[in-house]
C-alpha cells in the first residue's frame, strides 16, 4: 500500500524527502488506516493542506506531518457535522448534564459601563474557523448551567459598546473581501504595520526565583513609601513628612503604608499606619478614620495622611491622600540606545502610519473549554480576527492552565512545552503568515501556566527558534509597550478581584460615591504599582527580589488591560487636572473578561484607538 500511497502523490506532482521517506510513508499508512481513507484521498486531502498552508516546495517531510494530522482530524469533523448538521460530540460531561436537565445559558451582567445592550449579532460566520481547528487543551471550572462551546447559537454578539466608532481602514478592508468566498486561495490584502516599542524587559527569561529575603521584601516596601513622599513633597503643597508615633497635640503630615494589626481581613479597628525607616525607623502607629466622610484604602496602600496623635499611640486623621500627582511621562524603563535602536528597528520602515492610531483585539485566557481537548475559543477568535484585521492582537495567559481539570490529573501524553508551541504558536504563526507583514502578536505569560515558571513578576516567554519572532513577541508579566505612540500596560495577575476582596471603603453620606471597579482602578494606577497589594493574596507567587520595578507603572498609559475572572467591563477614567500645574490624563481600563469559561464561551475586546481615549472605539464581543 505504501507504493500505491507514492504512486498518488508523485500524480498531484508531490515527492517525499529521501532521507525522511520511509518515516514519512509509514505515517501516511497509518494515517490511511486511522481514517479508512483510500492513497488517493490520502493525496487530495494532502493537496488542500498545501493550499491552505500556502507551502512553498513540493518535497514532503516528517516535519509537516503533525500539522497535516490536525488537518485530518479537522475534515472528520467536519464530515460529521455535514452529515448530521445538529449533532455534537458528546462527553461524560456531557451526559451528565443532559441527565439533570441543566441547559440554560448564564446571563452575565456587564458592571456600570455606558452599553448598548441591542444584542446586535455578528451574523458572519467565517469559512476560515473550520478549516484551522485542531486538538488543544482546555482550561477553566466546570459550570453546570453554560452551554457547551460547540453548542452555542449565539456567536460574536456584541454586548458592550463604547464610543461606537467604526474603523475606516477595516470597513475598507472589509469592503475588499466581501465577494471572495474561496477562503483556501484568498490572500488578506497588507494592512498598515504598527510600531512596537517593548518598554522593560526584566526578570529576564532564565532567572533564579523563588530566593527573596525579608530584607529584600522591606526594601522593596520602604522604597514605594519613599517614592510616594518625595512626590507629594515635590508638589509644594506638603513640608517634609514628621514621625506619626510622636505625641503632638497639633496636626501634623505624614507618610506611611497601610497594615493590618492581625492575621484576618482589614477593618476599621485594625488599621495600622508603617512609616518609612528615615521619618519612624519603619515603626507603626494605629490609624483612627472615624473623622473622616469617606475613604477608600486597602493593606499595602501607601498614603500621605493629615491628622493629630495626642496621646502618641493613635493617629486620628482629618485628611487622606491616597494618590500621587500626576507624572509626565518617561523612557526610564529602557536604555536611551536600546530604546533608540528599537525605534530604528520598527518605525523606520512604517513612517507614513498615523500617530496614535491602533486597531487592537485583546484576549485572556483560558483559550480552550474543560470538556474537551480542541482549541475551539482559540481558533474562532483568529478566525474572526483574519475577516477584522486589527494592527495588534493581544493574547494574555493562562496558555496551559494548571487549573484545567486533565492538566490537573496529568492524563496528557505530551508535555507541557510540546502543547504551548503546537497548539498556540503553530496556530499564531499560520496566523500571521496568513495575514501578511502587517499582523502582529503579543503574547502575555500567566503565573498559571503550567509550562512557564510560577513566580510574579514573570519573565517573557521564549518563543525561538520561531522565525517569525519580530511578528510574534512576548511580553513580561506585568508589562508595558509602544504601538503607535499608543501606550499600553497589562498584567494577567487577577489584581481587580483580589483587590475587591481586601479594599474596605466608606461612602460619603450624600451618596455621591465612585462605583467598586472605578475605585480599584483608580488605586492601581494612583498607587502608580501594577500589584500595590501587600501581603500579595494566597497563591501569587510574589518575589520582590527580581525586578521590584517591574511592578511600577512609570505613567499612566492609554490602555491599561487587566483580565479578571470578574464580569468585562471597560472604563474611561481621568487623573489629575486638580490645580493649574498638574495636566489631566485619561485612560481606558479594559477587562476583556476569559474567552473561555467552564464547557462555554467567554468574552474578548475589539478596540480602536484614535487620537485619544475619548475619541476611541471599544466593543465587548462574546464569542
Amino acid at each position: 500500500m505504501e507504493e500505491e500511497i507514492t504512486s498518488e502523490f508523485k500524480k498531484m506532482q508531490f515527492s517525499f524527502r529521501k532521507e525522511e521517506e520511509g518515516e514519512v510513508l509509514k505515517k501516511c499508512l497509518t494515517f490511511c488506516i486511522n481514517y479508512q481513507l483510500s492513497p488517493s484521498d490520502l493525496a487530495s486531502s494532502w493537496e488542500a493542506y498545501y493550499l491552505n498552508r500556502l507551502l512553498g516546495e513540493s518535497v514532503i517531510g516528517n516535519a509537516q506531518m503533525d500539522g497535516f494530522l490536525l488537518h485530518l482530524q479537522n475534515e472528520q469533523k467536519e464530515a460529521i457535522i455535514i452529515e448530521e448538521p445538529h449533532s455534537h460530540i458528546y462527553s461524560s460531561n456531557d451526559v451528565d448534564m443532559i441527565l439533570s436537565d441543566e441547559h440554560e445559558e448564564t446571563k452575565e451582567d456587564i458592571l456600570g459601563t455606558p452599553s448598548d445592550r441591542s444584542g446586535r449579532h455578528i451574523s458572519e460566520l467565517f469559512d476560515s474557523a473550520q478549516q484551522t481547528k485542531g486538538n488543544s487543551s482546555s482550561y477553566g471550572k466546570p459550570s453546570d448551567h453554560v452551554t457547551p462551546f460547540g453548542k452555542r447559537t449565539s456567536k460574536f454578539v456584541v454586548q458592550l459598546t463604547v464610543n461606537n466608532l467604526p474603523s475606516a481602514e477595516n470597513e475598507k478592508n472589509e469592503n475588499k473581501l466581501e465577494n471572495l468566498d474561496d477562503d483556501v486561495i484568498r490572500r488578506v490584502q497588507p494592512g498598515r504595520r504598527c510600531s512596537l516599542v517593548v518598554n522593560g524587559s526584566r526578570p529576564e527569561a532564565g532567572c533564579r526565583f523563588v530566593y527573596d529575603r525579608i530584607k529584600d521584601r522591606f526594601d522593596a516596601l520602604e522604597n514605594r513609601i519613599r517614592k510616594h513622599t518625595a512626590a507629594l513633597v515635590a508638589t509644594g503643597l506638603y513640608e517634609e513628612p514628621t514621625d506619626p508615633t510622636v505625641a503632638l497635640p497639633k496636626s501634623v503630615f505624614a507618610t506611611g503604608m497601610i497594615c493590618c494589626d492581625g492575621e484576618g481581613h482589614l477593618n476599621e479597628k485594625s488599621i495600622l499606619l508603617q512609616s518609612s525607616v528615615q521619618h519612624s525607623g519603619g515603626q507603626r502607629v494605629r490609624l483612627d478614620l472615624s473623622k473622616l466622610n469617606q475613604f477608600s484604602i486597602f493593606p499595602g496602600q501607601v498614603v500621605g495622611i493629615e491628622g493629630c496623635n495626642p496621646s502618641g499611640h493613635c493617629l486620628i486623621a482629618s485628611k487622606i491622600l491616597d494618590s500621587i500627582p500626576v507624572s509626565a511621562p518617561t523612557d526610564r524603563d529602557l536604555p536611551p540606545a536600546k530604546k533608540q535602536a528599537q525605534d530604528e528597528e520598527f518605525q523606520l520602515a512604517d513612517s507614513s502610519h498615523n500617530l496614535a492610531e491602533l486597531s487592537m483585539m485583546v484576549a485572556a485566557g483560558p483559550f480552550t473549554t474543560t470538556d474537551n481537548l480542541l482549541f475551539e475559543p482559540l481558533t474562532e477568535l483568529l478566525a474572526y480576527a483574519r475577516r477584522k484585521m486589527p494592527q495588534l492582537l493581544i493574547l494574555l495567559g493562562p496558555f496551559i492552565d494548571s487549573e484545567h481539570p486533565e492538566i490537573r490529573k496529568g492524563m496528557l501524553d505530551r508535555s507541557f512545552d510540546e502543547i504551548f508551541h503546537l497548539e498556540i504558536l503553530r496556530r499564531l504563526q499560520d496566523h500571521v503568515e496568513y495575514m501578511g507583514s502587517a499582523a502582529r502578536v503579543i503574547l502575555v505569560p500567566s503565573i498559571r501556566d503550567a509550562h512557564h515558571d510560577f513566580v510574579f513578576p514573570q519573565p517573557a516567554f521564549s518563543i525561538l527558534p520561531l522565525d517569525l519572532r519580530h511578528q510574534i513577541r512576548s511580553l513580561t508579566n506585568p508589562g508595558m509597550f509602544d504601538a503607535n505612540e499608543v501606550k499600553v500596560g497589562c498584567c494577567t495577575v487577577d489584581v481587580i478581584k483580589q483587590l475587591s476582596g481586601e479594599m474596605i471603603s466608606r461612602n460619603p453620606k450624600d451618596g455621591s460615591s465612585r462605583d467598586r471597579m472605578t475605585a480599584i482602578i483608580n488605586h492601581i494606577l494612583s498607587q502608580r504599582s501594577y500589584y500595590p497589594l501587600y501581603p500579595p493574596a494566597e497563591g501569587i507567587p510574589l518575589d520582590l527580589s527580581l525586578a521590584p520595578e517591574a511592578l511600577e507603572v512609570s505613567t499612566i498609559p492609554d490602555v491599561l488591560i487587566l483580565p479578571s475572572d470578574l464580569a468585562s467591563f471597560v472604563k474611561v477614567l481621568s487623573f489629575g487636572g486638580r490645580n493649574e500645574r498638574e495636566e489631566q490624563v485619561k485612560c481606558i481600563c479594559v477587562n476583556p473578561g476569559r474567552l473561555a469559561k467552564g464547557e462555554g464561551g467567554g468574552h474578548f475586546v475589539e478596540l480602536n484607538f484614535h487620537e485619544s481615549p475619548d475619541k476611541s472605539s471599544i466593543s465587548v464581543i462574546r464569542i
